[in-house]
């Protein structure tokens, strides 16, 4: 199954690790290092010029991670993926 996350951005469902809040988690050092150390590495991929209001942490078998920005919010994209999973 598939994830829209926004503009023509779709992930597959299997390699979410988490979909997390930016307002809530962005106030620990770690995330914000984990965050500021994919982005060095080009990990980030921005899916909307708008303000994002959450990241998708992906990991693929080849052990590729990638973190998805986009402008939904955590419930909007745990919505989708409960319903896609049930389908």
């Amino acid at each position: 199954m598939y994830i829209h996350l926004g503009n023509n951005t779709v992930i597959k469902t299997k390699e979410i690790v988490g979909i997390f809040d930016l307002d809530n988690t962005t106030v620990s050092a770690r995330t914000r290092k984990f965050l500021n150390k994919a982005e060095k590495n080009k990990n980030v991929i921005v899916t909307s010029n708008e303000l994002p209001k959450s990241f998708v942490v992906t990991s693929k078998k080849r052990g590729e991670n990638k973190i998805y920005l986009s402008q939904l919010s955590t419930l909007t994209l745990c919505k989708r993926k409960m319903i896609y999973k049930n389908i």
